[in-house]
C-alpha cells in the first residue's frame, strides 16, 4: 500500500498556515510514496454545500499539489484527499483526512469514516487598537472589590438582602426548598471604591479593566438585569460611573462593560413579576405593555421561556425588531447612551444565546466610534460552534472581535494537575492558533479564572508555585491577558458563591501578587510577547512555549512535574526547524528545570550577554 503524509502545521504541505482570507489561496500538498499512482485528488467542501473532487498534479517524485481559490465567501472549508493506486491490477483507494489530535493526518477505511480537515475562511483581519491588544486586563465583579466610602456602609440596601458583618465572611446564598435564592448577600464593594484603587491597579500593571454588570438589578452578580439604563445604586451614580472613566482615561486605562442582552430579570421593568414597577408596567403585567413582545409565553402570564429553565430570567427574543432597536439603534438605544459616556468596549455575555444578526447589530453600532472593541463569551473553539443547530459565524468578520479563552485556562490546569501530556496540550492548542484567523488569535481575552469558574489557585491544589507557573501560561500566550480580581491577592475558592469573594485588602499573599506581577512586568518588556509568532515544543513530561519575531525571541520552559528534571531528551518543535529552533534546542539542552518550574530566556538575554563580552574585550585591550 501507500505511503501518504500530510501536515496542515507545515508549510511544506500547506501554505499559509491556518485560516484564510475571502479570495485568498492556499496551497495543499500531499506526499505519496507508491509503485503506481493513478490519481491524487483533494476532497473540498464548503459548509453545508456540495464536494468538489479536484486532481492535484504532481510537482516532483511522490508530492502532488493544487492551489485552491477561497471564492465562495467566508465560513469553513473542510478537505481530505484520495489516493488511487493500482496494485497487480487491482485498483485501491485509500483515503486520508486529520487526526484526532491536529496536525499529521491519518488513513481512513472508508469516506463515511473520514474526520476532514478544516480551514477557517474570514472576511477581513479584525484589528483592535492599540490601547486593547497591548494591554493587561483586571476583572473585578464590583460588589466583592472595595468599598470607597469612608464609612464602609452598603449604598441603598436592596429588599430581601443581607448585609455581612465583615469583609472578611464566605460569601452564602440562602436558598428556599426548591432551590431559588431568598435572600442575597452584598458586600458593599462599589464604583468608588474601584477609583480608590487605581493606584493599586496601576502599580500590578493593568491597564484595563472589565467590570461584571454594573447596571440596576437584583441580585449582587446583576445578570439579572432590572433596567439597562440605569447605574445600581448599591454600586452608586451616574455621576460615579462618569468619574470613574474619567479618571481611568487620565490614567491611560479602559473599560470593557458586560452587556448581559439574552434575559432580564423576573422582577425588571420589562418583565415586572412582582409589580415593583407598577401594576400596568411590564410584560408580565399587561399584555399590551411596549415590552410584551420581547418575550415568548406559553401560558401567559405564568409560564414562559427563561435562560436555562431559571424562571428568575426570563428569556428575551434577539430576533424581535423592537428589542434590537432598544439595545443597539444608533439613538437613544442602551448601547448610544452609554458608549457616549465614554466606555471603551463590551463583552457579550453568553454569545451562544444571541444570534449571528443580533451581533452584527451590535458590533455595527460601535463601528460608529472610534476604538471600540467586541468581545463574546464563548467558552469552546470559536470557530466551529455550533449553537441551536446553527454555525455560528463570531469571528468570520463584522461580528466578534475576539472571545474568552477558556481552552487556554482548561490547558493550563490539564497540564499544571499532570491530566493531559505536554504533547496533548501543546497540539491542542495549535488546533485552536490553526482554526482562528490570526487578528482573532491575538485578541482574545486569556484568563486563566473568572465569575464562573473555581479559583485558579483552588484548582492547582493551592500550590504557589504552580500557580506561578499558570499565571506565566497566560501571559506568554498570545492574547490579552485578564486578571480575575483577587487571583494576584491569593484567593481559593470552589465555583459561585465560592469564587466571589472580598478582596483581602489586609491579607493579601505578597509571593503571589510578586508572581503575578513579574509577568506582567514581562509582557510590557518584551514586545514579542504581544506580537510574536507562536510555536510549542515538549518532551514526555516539559512544556515548552516559544514567541518569535525575526531574530527576537522569548522562551519558556515549564516543568509542571513534583520532581526535578534535566533536558537530556531531544525538544520536539511544532514548528518546523530553522536556525533560530536550533538556537534554542541549543540553550536549553542539558539544562535543570526544577519541580513545578520554569526556564525562561530571550533573545535579548543573549544580545546584552554578548554586548558586556565585547565591553570587556575592549576594557582588556586597554589595559
Amino acid at each position: 500500500m501507500s505511503l501518504i503524509r500530510f501536515n496542515p502545521w507545515q508549510s511544506y504541505y500547506k501554505h499559509p498556515f491556518g485560516a484564510v482570507k475571502e479570495n485568498g489561496l492556499a496551497r495543499l500538498s500531499i506526499e505519496v510514496i507508491a509503485e503506481d499512482i493513478l490519481q491524487v485528488y483533494l476532497v473540498m467542501h464548503k459548509d453545508h454545500q456540495p464536494e468538489q473532487r479536484i486532481f492535484m498534479e504532481k510537482q516532483e517524485e511522490g508530492l502532488y499539489s493544487y492551489e485552491y481559490f477561497f471564492n465562495q465567501g467566508k465560513g469553513l472549508y473542510f478537505y481530505h484527499f484520495e489516493v488511487h493506486t493500482k496494485v497487480n491490477d487491482q485498483v485501491f483507494i485509500e483515503y486520508y483526512g486529520a487526526s484526532e489530535q491536529g496536525g499529521e493526518g491519518r488513513l481512513y477505511d472508508r469516506p463515511a469514516t473520514i474526520w476532514d480537515f478544516q480551514i477557517t475562511c474570514y472576511q477581513s483581519a479584525e484589528c483592535t487598537p492599540d490601547w486593547y491588544r497591548n494591554g493587561v486586563f483586571y476583572q473585578i465583579f464590583p460588589d466583592r472589590f472595595y468599598n470607597g466610602n469612608p464609612d464602609k456602609k452598603v449604598n441603598s440596601p436592596k429588599p430581601n438582602t443581607f448585609i455581612y458583618a465583615t469583609e472578611e465572611d464566605e460569601p452564602l446564598y440562602v436558598k428556599g426548598p426548591n432551590g431559588d435564592i431568598l435572600r442575597w448577600d452584598f458586600f458593599g464593594g462599589n464604583l468608588q471604591g474601584i477609583i480608590k484603587k487605581i493606584p493599586y491597579l496601576k502599580e500590578l500593571g493593568v491597564t484595563g479593566i472589565y467590570l461584571n454588570p454594573i447596571f440596576e438589578a437584583c441580585s449582587n452578580h446583576r445578570y439579572d438585569t432590572s433596567d439597562y439604563f440605569k447605574i445600581d445604586p448599591v454600586l452608586g451614580t451616574e455621576e460615579d460611573f462618569k468619574e470613574l472613566i474619567d479618571a481611568l482615561h487620565i490614567n491611560d486605562m479602559h473599560l470593557i462593560l458586560d452587556g448581559v442582552f439574552s434575559h432580564v430579570g423576573q422582577n425588571s421593568r420589562y418583565f415586572n413579576a412582582s409589580g415593583s414597577y407598577g401594576t400596568n408596567i411590564g410584560a408580565f403585567q399587561n399584555r399590551h405593555s411596549e415590552y410584551f413582545s420581547w418575550f415568548n409565553f406559553i401560558n401567559y402570564p405564568q409560564e414562559y421561556e427563561s435562560w436555562w429553565g431559571i424562571k428568575d430570567l426570563p428569556e428575551i427574543n434577539k430576533h424581535d425588531p423592537e428589542f434590537q432597536k432598544f439595545i443597539f439603534g444608533e439613538e437613544n438605544s442602551v448601547l448610544t447612551k452609554w458608549n457616549q459616556f465614554g466606555v471603551d468596549g463590551w463583552r457579550l455575555d453568553v454569545a451562544d444565546e444571541l444570534p449571528d444578526e443580533f451581533i452584527a447589530g451590535i458590533r455595527k453600532n460601535l463601528n460608529n466610534y472610534e476604538d471600540r472593541v467586541l468581545i463574546g463569551e464563548v467558552w469552546e473553539d470559536a470557530s466551529n460552534k455550533v449553537s441551536y443547530d446553527v454555525r455560528r459565524e463570531y469571528i468570520l468578520g463584522d461580528h466578534l472581535q475576539g472571545v474568552m479563552n477558556y481552552p487556554l485556562r482548561d490547558s493550563a490546569i490539564d497540564l499544571l494537575n499532570e491530566k493531559s501530556s505536554p504533547e496533548q496540550i501543546a497540539k491542542s492548542l495549535t488546533r485552536l492558533y490553526e482554526n482562528y484567523p490570526r487578528d482573532i488569535f491575538y485578541n482574545n481575552l486569556n484568563n486563566i479564572g473568572t465569575h464562573d469558574t473555581e479559583r485558579i489557585l483552588t484548582m492547582v491544589g493551592n500550590h504557589t508555585k504552580k500557580l506561578d507557573l499558570a499565571f506565566g501560561f497566560m501571559f506568554l500566550s498570545p492574547g490579552v491577558p485578564c486578571i480575575y480580581y483577587g487571583d494576584e491577592a491569593g484567593l481559593t475558592g470552589a465555583k459561585d458563591p465560592e469564587n466571589r469573594k472580598f478582596f483581602p485588602w489586609n491579607q493579601m499573599n505578597r509571593e503571589i501578587y510578586d508572581s503575578c506581577r513579574k509577568w506582567v512586568e514581562r509582557r510590557n518588556d518584551y514586545e514579542v510577547l504581544v506580537h510574536g509568532d507562536l510555536s510549542f515544543f515538549f518532551t514526555d513530561e516539559l512544556f515548552g512555549i516559544l514567541r518569535r519575531d525575526g531574530d527576537d525571541y522569548v522562551v519558556a520552559l515549564m516543568n509542571p512535574t513534583n520532581y526535578p528534571k534535566r533536558v537530556v531528551e531531544e525538544l520536539t518543535f511544532i514548528a518546523e526547524e530553522t536556525p533560530l529552533i536550533q538556537e534554542v534546542r541549543r540553550r536549553l539542552t542539558g539544562r535543570a528545570v526544577a519541580e513545578n518550574s520554569y526556564i525562561f530566556i530571550s533573545s535579548k538575554e543573549k544580545k546584552e550577554k554578548m554586548e558586556r563580552f565585547h565591553m570587556n574585550q575592549e576594557q582588556l585591550q586597554l589595559v
